[in-house]
Order: C-alpha cells, then sequence, then structure tokens
C-alpha cells in the first residue's frame, strides 16, 4: 500500500468528494476514475480531481490501484466487482459508499473476496447530486461506517481508519448485518414513516388543503425527509426489506398499543408512552428538543478549521444575534450543513442566516 492509486467507478455527489477529499489530504496520489458520462469524467479532470479517465470497468489502469471505491448503485457495484477482481492485485481493497451492505458483502463473499471488499457507508450527503456539487470537505465530522469481511487483516482494516480519518470524518467498524439493522431503525424505517404520514393527510385533507395550509412546526420537522429522491429510497427499501421489516414489526405494534390505550382511555399508559419516548430521545448525544414543537435552525457549511466555529459565533454576537445552541452535526446523510446553530425565535433565526450570507457562508434554513 507505500503507492497511494485509488480508484473510482462513479462520480456522483460522494464518489466526487471522496476523489477531492483524497487529493486534499494527499496530493500526491493518483487517482483513476470511470463513469458512464463522459461528460463527468471531463469534468472531474477539469478539477483536478481525477488524473485519469478510464475507458471501462475493465480497464487496465485499474490493476495499479491500492483502493478502489465503488460509487455506482448498488446492482452497478456488484457488477463491477465481478470484473474488477480479476484485474486488481491481492492487495487492494475493494469498497463502496452504499448505504445497505448485506447484498454487496454477499455477493463478494459469493465471488471469492473475503479479505479483499471492505464495504463504506459515509453518513452524510446532500440535497444536490452529481459531482457539480461535490466537496472535498463533506465527511468532515461525519460518520464513515466500515463493515469489514470476515477474513479481512487488520492491517487493511487499519489503514482504511487511517485513510477516512485524514479527510476528517468519524471511522466507525460494524458488522455489515448490524449496519443494515441499525440504519433500518434509525434510518430506513423514518422514511417510511414519513412518506405514510405526509401520505396520510394528503389523503385526507379537505377539497381546500386546509391540512396543507395548517402543516407547519412539528409535522414539518417530522417529515422532511418525505422530499428525500423516491429512486433512491425505493432501492434501499428493497434491498434492506427483510430487516426494515423487522423494526416496523415494533413501530406497529407499539402504534396499536397507543391506540387501543387511547381508546381505552388509559390515560396513565398514554402518559408512560411520551415519558418514555422523552427520556431515551433526550438522552442522545446531541442535544434534545424533547416533544416535537417548532423549532428555528440554521445550517451551515464549514470547512474544519481552528476558529471556525468561534469565528460565526462572534460574527452573529457582533450583529447582536443570540444563539440557543450550536454544534457539529455527526450524521449528515440528511442534512446539508456541517453545523447547526439554534435560536429561541424565529426573527433571530432569519437574521442570523442574512449575515452568515453576506460573509459568503452557504446557509439552509429549517
Amino acid at each position: 500500500m507505500e503507492q497511494n492509486t485509488y480508484g473510482f467507478i462513479g462520480l456522483g455527489l460522494i464518489g466526487g468528494s471522496l476523489a477531492k477529499a483524497l487529493k486534499r489530504t494527499d496530493p500526491s496520489c493518483r487517482i483513476l476514475a470511470y463513469t458512464r458520462t463522459r461528460a463527468t469524467l471531463e469534468e472531474a479532470l477539469k478539477a483536478q480531481a481525477v488524473d485519469a479517465a478510464c475507458s471501462s470497468v475493465d480497464d487496465p489502469q485499474f490493476a495499479t490501484c491500492s483502493c478502489i471505491f465503488l460509487c455506482a448503485p448498488v446492482a452497478t457495484n456488484i457488477s463491477a466487482l465481478r470484473v474488477l477482481k480479476d484485474i486488481v492485485s491481492p492487495d487492494c481493497i475493494l469498497t463502496d459508499v452504499g448505504s445497505v451492505k448485506t447484498d454487496i458483502h454477499l455477493a463478494a463473499s459469493e465471488m471469492g473476496l473475503d479479505g479483499r471488499f471492505i464495504g463504506g457507508h459515509p453518513m452524510t450527503g446532500s440535497e444536490k447530486s452529481g459531482f457539480a456539487h461535490a466537496q472535498a470537505h463533506l465527511f468532515e465530522n461525519a460518520y464513515y461506517i466500515i463493515t469489514p469481511s470476515k477474513d479481512t487483516a487488520q492491517e487493511k482494516i487499519d489503514w482504511y481508519r487511517q485513510t477516512v480519518q485524514q479527510f476528517g470524518a468519524l471511522p466507525v467498524i460494524l458488522n455489515y448485518r448490524e449496519h443494515d439493522y441499525a440504519t433500518a431503525a434509525i434510518s430506513h424505517l423514518p422514511h417510511l414513516i414519513a412518506a405514510a404520514l405526509v401520505n396520510t393527510v394528503h389523503d385526507l385533507d379537505s377539497r381546500e388543503e386546509m391540512m396543507k395550509m395548517l402543516a407547519a412546526g412539528g409535522f414539518k420537522d417530522i417529515t422532511r425527509i418525505a422530499s428525500s429522491s423516491p429512486e433512491m429510497w425505493e432501492q434501499i427499501c428493497i434491498e434492506n426489506h427483510d430487516n426494515i421489516s423487522r423494526v416496523m414489526d415494533t413501530f406497529v405494534a407499539l402504534l396499536e398499543e397507543s391506540r387501543q390505550e387511547m381508546n381505552a382511555g388509559n390515560s396513565a399508559a398514554i402518559n408512560q408512552m411520551f415519558a418514555r419516548s422523552r427520556n431515551y430521545r433526550d438522552s442522545f448525544s446531541s442535544r434534545s428538543l424533547g416533544s416535537i414543537k417548532k423549532t428555528y435552525r440554521v445550517f451551515c457549511d464549514i470547512i474544519d478549521e481552528s476558529g471556525a466555529i468561534a469565528t460565526i459565533a462572534t460574527t452573529l454576537a457582533v450583529n447582536g444575534i443570540s444563539i440557543k445552541n450550536i454544534g457539529i452535526v455527526h450524521n449528515r446523510e440528511f442534512e446539508e450543513g456541517v453545523l447547526q446553530i439554534e435560536f429561541y425565535e424565529e426573527e433571530p433565526s432569519l437574521r442570523a442566516s442574512d449575515v452568515l450570507r453576506q460573509h459568503r457562508y452557504q446557509v439552509w434554513v429549517r
């Protein structure tokens, strides 16, 4: 692994950002890439995120790589694995960036790639897609899940962990089945719930769309992720259906239990349900807001460097804007900015976004 040569299959938001991050932290590294769209390769070459374009997945240039990142849809990644396994050296790490790991791990095992394939899932992203929106600092302070195969040598895991740390991410080692079960509960099921809740309101709303007009605060907070890509979530739900179905069983049972207690007028049971959820939610590492209510948050993209947060806090203070809470968002899979700033009221949050934009920060208001 002395020669840092990386290969990429796909250069979308995640793949492009990874290439830029590697170039920033290791300017001497060499990056090769293949994408189905030639224009994307030309754009990456022009941005100097890629050193050489490959004509196909079986391009012999990939034989020089110490690590290849598969950044296409799962089916495409699996097909690429079948080709690359006979091209790359035994020491080359093959990895992916998908949010579901079981299918590709099983496929890699069937191909005899145990020990050579290591799954990866950077828990970050953006509402934007494509190489045009790739950013070298996209992974800073974001969790990066690493799922080794059963025979992966420790030195390869250590190398992967160190590489992830170099571009500012927070590596977490998990078994791939544990990863898929955890993400089914904390990511995949919430998207289904949000979609179902939005569709419920859509189906029950009046002709005048009164529910839609009044929807605000908590409703918008807990259904925001319903605006995610239908194509992406279709794939995730199909790929991880077993785990999602398992956690959905528990969710449906709890929902049915709450309906029964509510209809029976069992106020103590209802109170206990909300108390239990509040206590657990408030124990999360990021400061909890308790019961769902209107919150005033600004997300700001910053580069992880000394004094970056202090500069923003000082800028807002100089303009007489009080902050309720400020902190790094570690899991940014469904948030745009790395820095979350909370305010007590709407007016200062709007003023803060204007001030930060004037200082050339990229800002999103929630």
